[in-house]
């Protein structure tokens, strides 16, 4: 079994703490962790065998993109897994275009970082495999990245069929819906229908925003993401 050898570029150092941790636990090597650009530039410059990074966009010494445009610059082709809060259309567009190969967005549960990093490892074992590739084999390779409803690894307790269902309610809804909301259009519980919205979102089918209520208790709302629509 290949062991991954991962960079953790963090600023803050609880979250740079609990994603090395993350990474421990689901056997990559964590080879080192930078609290800033030029820390990871230096690193890098000493030990250009790493396979992943985890990225952060906001760092104290500049915006992770500016940071990815000079690690590319430097000739690092490694792959890069943004790990942030930022949620602007420009900054994922151009972190696509950047060659991230999964994006991340803040806060997460262990098992949404865990479905992003068993994606990531599926697609190189996948490019690993042969040294050509035809259409379909490429289209299997992208499509790991890019997860759909599946009756595997579902959550003790969840259902394909409420799935199915959550999933179809979302998805034509107008606007975000809380777990409250959801419970009452499909008769369920808001315990119930929180765990089915909190796991398509961990499996990337998702986005999760803060809703600020009347009496300014913050309420997570879900929305189905505007890229799996199609």
């Amino acid at each position: 079994m290949t062991t991954y050898r991962a960079l953790v570029i963090e600023d803050e150092p609880v979250a740079a703490e609990a994603n090395a941790a993350y990474l421990r636990r689901l056997d990559v090597e964590v080879v080192a962790v930078a609290a800033s650009g030029q820390e990871a530039l230096r690193y890098l410059a000493g030990d250009p065998d790493v396979d992943l990074i985890l990225l952060d966009m906001h760092l104290k010494d500049g915006h992770g993109l500016a940071l990815l445009r000079r690690i590319r610059a430097a000739g690092h082709s490694c792959d890069v897994i943004a790990v942030t809060s930022a949620r602007d259309v420009d900054v994922v567009r151009q972190a696509v275009a950047q060659g991230v190969v999964s994006y991340l967005i803040k806060p997460f549960t262990f098992a949404g970082f865990r479905t992003k990093l068993e994606q990531y490892v599926r697609y190189r074992e996948q490019m690993a495999a042969s040294d050509t590739l035809g259409q379909s084999d490429v289209d299997a390779m992208l499509a790991t990245l890019r997860p759909t409803l599946s009756t595997t690894d579902l959550p003790k307790g969840l259902t394909m069929t409420t799935l199915t269902r959550v999933s179809a309610t979302v998805r034509d809804a107008e606007r975000a819906m809380s777990a409250s909301e959801l419970a009452e259009l499909i008769g369920a519980s808001r315990v119930t229908a929180r765990r089915y919205l909190e796991h398509l979102a961990d499996s990337g089918l998702l986005e999760r925003d803060t809703r600020f209520g009347r009496t300014g208790r913050p309420e997570v709302e879900y929305r189905w993401r505007e890229s799996r629509r199609s």
